[in-house]
Formats: C-alpha cells, sequence, structure tokens
C-alpha cells in the first residue's frame, strides 16, 4: 500500500519532466529555425566550459544552499570560487576573448552538478531527495533565464507586427502615464539610476525574499508547501504564451527611438516618447523588426514585483520594506523608461495575483473560496485583454469612464486576494495525515471477527 500510494506522484514527476524536456528541446529548434542561434539546452551545456551570464548562476547556487549545512555552504562556495578562479586564470593564459561581464559564473555550474552526483553516490533515502530538490531549485533558475531569452527571440521572430497603436489608444484612458513618467524620470537626475538598478536586479530581490522563506529548509528537513520561487516560476511559464496572442514591443520602441538611440526609429510608429503623447487615431497593426521582444502585455517585471511584495510580507521589517520600495521602483522604471503602458501594469497586477491566488489555493485543496478568487482574476484579465484589443478607441474616447473601471478591476482582484488569503490565514490549512505503511500480512496481523488485530485465530 505504501509503494502504492508513492506510485502516482512518481508518475506525475515522470510526466511533468518529459513534458519540461520536450519543451526545452522544441524550443532548441525553434531557436535554430527562427533564429539560427543555439537554443537554451546549447546554451546551458556550454556554459560548463564557456563564459556565462554570471547573476543566474550565482543565485542558483544560493536557492541550493538553503539544504545544505553551514560548513557544506562554505564548501560549496569556495569550490565554486576556486573554479572559477582557475577557469578566470586559463582564459588569460590563453588569451581567450570574453564578454564584458562575463569572468565568472561557471564554477556555480559545477558546484551544483557536482552536488547533483554527489546526492546520488553518497547519499539515500530523504537525505538525497532534498539535496535533489535544492538543486534542482539552483538548476530551474538557471533554466528559466535560458529558457525566456530564446522565447523572447521567438516572440520577435514569429509577430512581424506588433499592436502597439491599440494598446496605446487604450492607455488614453489612463492619461497616458508611461509619457508623463518619462519625462519626471527625464528631469530626476540620480533617482533614473536608482530605478535603473532596481530594474535590472530583480531577480537579486526574488533570491533574498526567497531565502528568507527557505532558511529553515535545514531545520525541518522539507520546503515549505508555499513560496517565492514556485510563483516566480509559474509567471515566467505562462506569461511569454500571452506575448504570443498579444505582441506589443512598448512607447520606447513604438514610439521612440529605441533604447539604443535613434537606431528604432525607422520602425516606430512616430518619434514622440516621452514629450508627445499620441494623437488619438484608429489602431492596426504596425511591422517591426525581427530582434525586439515583444514583452510588454502583460507586464512580467510589474508581476514579479508585487509576488516579492505580497512574499515578503510576512517577514521583518526591512524585508517588508525592501518589498515595497521594490515593487514602486519596478513600477516607476517600467513606465519612466518607456518599457511599458500604463495598462500592462494593470494587467500584470491582475496576472500576478491570480497566479499566487491559484498556487495557494491548491496547497490548501481547492475549495469555493479558492476557486472564485482565480475565477475573478482570469475573467478580469480576459477581460482588461479583449478591451484593449477590441474597444480602444471607446475606451480613449469616455476616458473618464474607462479608466476608473480599469482601475477599479485592478482593485477589484486585489480586494479579493487580501479578503480570501485573510480567511485562510485565520482558517488553519487542513492537515494531511502521511499514509501509513500497511501491516504485513500475516497470521498475527488478520482481523477476525469484531476483536482487536491479531486476537483471532487462523
Amino acid at each position: 500500500m505504501f509503494a502504492a500510494s508513492r506510485r502516482p506522484r512518481t508518475v506525475l514527476w515522470a510526466v511533468a519532466g518529459a513534458v519540461a524536456v520536450a519543451f526545452l528541446i522544441a524550443l532548441e529548434i525553434a531557436a535554430r529555425r527562427y533564429g539560427g542561434v543555439p537554443g537554451p539546452i546549447t546554451n546551458q551545456a556550454r556554459e560548463v566550459l564557456f563564459p556565462p551570464k554570471p547573476g543566474p548562476l550565482y543565485g542558483g547556487l544560493a536557492l541550493m544552499m538553503v539544504v545544505l549545512t553551514w560548513r557544506q555552504r562554505f564548501i560549496a562556495a569556495g569550490a565554486a570560487i576556486g573554479i572559477d578562479a582557475v577557469f578566470v586564470l586559463v582564459r588569460w593564459a590563453v588569451d581567450a576573448e570574453v564578454p564584458e561581464g562575463q569572468f565568472f559564473g561557471n564554477g556555480a555550474l559545477w558546484a551544483m552538478l557536482g552536488c547533483a552526483v554527489f546526492a546520488i553516490t553518497r547519499r539515500t533515502g530523504e537525505e538525497r531527495v532534498l539535496l535533489l530538490k535544492g538543486v534542482g531549485l539552483g538548476l530551474l533558475l538557471v533554466a528559466g533565464r535560458k529558457t525566456g531569452d530564446t522565447w523572447l527571440l521567438i516572440t520577435a521572430k514569429t509577430h512581424p507586427t506588433v499592436l502597439d497603436p491599440y494598446v496605446a489608444a487604450a492607455d488614453h484612458a489612463l492619461g497616458n502615464p508611461s509619457w508623463l513618467a518619462g519625462r519626471v524620470l527625464e528631469a530626476s537626475g540620480p533617482v533614473a539610476d536608482v530605478l535603473d538598478l532596481v530594474y535590472a536586479q530583480l531577480a537579486v530581490a526574488a533570491v533574498v525574499a526567497a531565502l528568507y522563506q527557505l532558511r529553515n529548509v535545514v531545520a525541518e528537513r522539507r520546503f515549505p508547501r508555499h513560496h517565492l520561487v514556485r510563483t516566480f516560476l509559474v509567471i515566467g511559464l505562462l506569461g511569454p504564451g500571452i506575448y504570443m496572442i498579444f505582441p506589443v514591443v512598448g512607447p520606447i520602441f513604438a514610439y521612440g527611438p529605441g533604447t539604443s538611440g535613434t537606431g528604432g526609429v525607422e520602425w516606430a510608429v512616430a518619434n514622440l516618447w516621452p514629450h508627445t503623447p499620441p494623437t488619438l487615431t484608429a489602431p492596426h497593426p504596425v511591422p517591426y523588426d525581427g530582434i525586439t521582444p515583444r514583452n510588454c502585455m502583460p507586464s512580467l517585471h510589474t508581476a514579479w514585483a508585487t509576488a516579492i511584495f505580497i512574499h515578503s510580507r510576512k517577514g521583518p521589517r526591512p524585508l517588508r520594506y525592501a518589498g515595497a520600495f521594490w515593487l514602486v521602483a519596478t513600477l516607476g522604471a517600467t513606465l519612466g523608461f518607456g518599457y511599458h503602458y500604463g495598462v500592462d501594469l494593470v494587467a500584470g497586477v491582475v496576472f500576478a495575483l491570480t497566479v499566487e491566488g491559484a498556487l495557494r489555493a491548491y496547497d490548501r485543496g481547492w475549495g469555493r473560496s479558492g476557486i472564485r478568487l482565480v475565477a475573478h482574476g482570469t475573467v478580469v484579465f480576459a477581460a482588461l485583454l479583449v478591451s484593449y484589443r477590441y474597444l480602444p478607441m471607446e475606451m480613449a474616447e469616455h476616458a473618464w469612464l474607462a479608466g476608473p473601471l480599469v482601475v477599479l478591476s485592478m482593485v477589484s482582484v486585489i480586494h479579493c486576494y487580501v479578503r480570501t488569503t485573510r480567511l485562510w490565514d485565520a482558517e488553519p490549512a487542513p492537515v494531511r495525515l502521511p499514509r501509513q505503511p500497511e501491516p504485513p500480512v500475516d497470521g498475527r496481523s488478520l482481523r477476525v471477527g469484531p476483536g482487536p488485530v491479531g486476537t483471532g485465530p487462523l
């Protein structure tokens, strides 16, 4: 019975692993077909020897270390730094060309792979499972970055036209906040440098919040039921699929010079951002280059920052303040740098709360309150996308009505999420008792008649 109870879970993990491998293979093929570049599998494999992007690898190593003791953490970190030092010396000795900022990272990958080998060869039972979960968590962060880069390339290659005029028209209902924030940020001086750092280092904030949540994994010998990394991964898995449905490049690209100066003007509808709001005309799809990712709708930076804010609420005061700062700074950066429209941010908040609510409902066991929360968020999110696509002119012409409705729809999801999760926190989650192994079938364990176990005759 005990072995049978584990079988469905084993089958589930096997199916999930097979689907993940098939997805990565499909992305590898698509990257080579559409872009003529290596996909996530090749890029990850080459980083065993070639210069990698250092951030995700050391972030993954930090997440993996939550399953290690302090002594093991020092050993893993020392091994990673030592291996990186060897790689740097060898590249310096052979005068190898190294891209700027990509000197370190191989050591972190080698340390994670070494821990995986150690778990398989030197550990058994729960210790092996826990260590492999930690390695998997770290590698998922790295693989997610590689997968995201490939997916963004696919969005650019498969969608020659973008829907920015529709979103820009709908954004009139909110008063064109990206144009306003762009002018404010342009005049703010050093504030722009701070926001740029915040926007670029979102993953660092996520790792810090996740490390706090996972700080007791070694003591409890298990991961918490729900943590930030899960939400981050699900947002990153589902969000790019919506990019394929609603391809948008953002105001600095569609209505400005792009991020590299005047190079993007040739593809822009007009060079207006951030000083001149776009005129209201009937929207239509417009062509754009095959390089710029169509990654605006919804704003996943906003969704991830919202997730960080939510998961930091139960932390100490410095973490709560940091989570709130990161959310506000991310919203300011996404608008002020022209990466997103205001309606993108609204969709991103609704998307994040819906995903977070679904994961928490799944952990508790689906009930009426969880289904209602997820259904509410899903309906609002779908209604926003449909409105942006098919009713942008009506939204712009009746901004006094459409603007408040867009904001109120987001507020309704926030209210539903807060109310539902407070009820969940007040009412303890149902206790799931572990399955007990069935006693061995022999003469002493058979029940005969109404008497206790083992008292009847054979």
